[in-house]
């Protein structure tokens, strides 16, 4: 991290690779290993702690950040100066392949807000599972998400249980070994986290395609570094959901007021993955539709008119203004145009 001369501004840097980051191998995306959004959440929470804020107020997926098998991207989080008396900040996220020369663009991965003010916690999660929950089964779900593209290794099924009560999930959810000693490097890690959200897969809402991440609002944590947590999912609307998420013994850990998920096909998501600098979105040109032409009216031409002759318009040509006036005066029909032909004379012309 790097303060910026002259003002507050921070910008952050990393590496981000397979080999350097072995649990990543374990979210593949339509073939194509893609960071999780979790992730990019765990970075805006890491540079919002650096530069003095608490609260990822906002943060907005834009497209996903694809890891090459060999090689590596470098990353930069870029934090605003503060320009607000509430300390509010912008926050940006991106990447380009390391080595890359200096002319190759980054790739904007995400955009938000961070802010300070953090409201404390008055919640938990001791008393687990919630009395009347039912248990929900866990079977096939995996089988269900990878055939919506989305494959995940050992480091992100550590989905423990699951459980509902109305319209609210209650999911249980832990690192495997391999993973868990890293937990004290992170705020959250993100293979935790979007662990916890593949129960959303057994609501069974969305024939569309895979629910991705797409805006998380009201981020805060309450402590860092669980291996293990409980979770509380609360609907807040059509592809909306709150999230509390507790440790082990049911105490908070962090909360996200809203995070939006967004439906998207195997057919973008193929798309999406075949490339580290392509988005979810692309450029398609469509022919415009062509109507006839309707009534023009009639025009009238002030000057030479033999050049708009078979034009298509009813053309009747006049030497000057004054002579169309005195032709309308006398009874001809008022034109629906008046075009007046301005050739060109050149730079040094005067125009009266």
């Amino acid at each position: 991290a790097v303060v910026v001369a002259g003002s507050d501004a921070v910008l952050l840097t990393s590496r981000l690779s397979v080999q350097s980051h072995p649990w990543l191998a374990d979210h593949v995306v339509a073939g194509s290993v893609v960071v999780p959004g979790t992730a990019l959440v765990e970075l805006a929470v890491q540079a919002a702690d650096l530069a003095g804020c608490d609260r990822v107020e906002e943060l907005t997926l834009q497209a996903p950040l694809v890891l090459p098998q060999d090689g590596a991207v470098m990353v930069q989080i870029s934090v605003d100066a503060s320009e607000h008396e509430d300390g509010q900040r912008a926050v940006r996220i991106y990447s380009r392949a390391e080595g890359a020369g200096v002319d190759q663009p980054w790739m904007l991965h995400a955009t938000g807000v961070l802010t300070a003010g953090r409201a404390v916690a008055d919640w938990d999660l001791r008393v687990w599972p919630p009395v009347g929950a039912e248990s929900v089964s866990l079977e096939g779900l995996y089988e269900r998400l990878a055939g919506a593209g989305l494959v995940y290794g050992p480091a992100f099924r550590g989905l423990r249980g699951v459980w509902k009560q109305g319209e609210d999930l209650f999911v249980e959810a832990a690192l495997p070994e391999h993973v868990a000693d890293e937990a004290s490097g992170f705020g959250l890690h993100p293979a935790l986290l979007d662990t916890v959200l593949h129960a959303l897969g057994l609501r069974g809402e969305s024939g569309e395609g895979a629910l991705l991440p797409f805006l998380w609002s009201g981020v805060s944590l309450s402590a860092v570094g669980a291996s293990a947590v409980r979770v509380r999912l609360t609907p807040r609307g059509t592809g909306e959901i709150g999230l509390r998420v507790a440790d082990a013994t049911g105490d908070p850990v962090a909360e996200v007021s809203s995070l939006v998920l967004r439906p998207v096909s195997l057919a973008e998501l193929t798309a999406a993955g075949s490339t580290t600098t392509d988005s979810l979105f692309r450029l398609d040109l469509l022919p415009a539709p062509v109507s006839e032409p309707g009534d023009l009216g009639v025009w009238a031409v002030l000057g030479e008119s033999g050049e708009w002759c078979g034009a298509g318009v009813p053309v009747t040509g006049y030497g000057d203004l004054a002579g169309l006036v005195a032709a309308v005066d006398g009874g001809a029909v008022v034109p629906d145009m008046v075009v007046l032909p301005v050739c060109d004379a050149g730079a040094d012309a005067e125009v009266s």
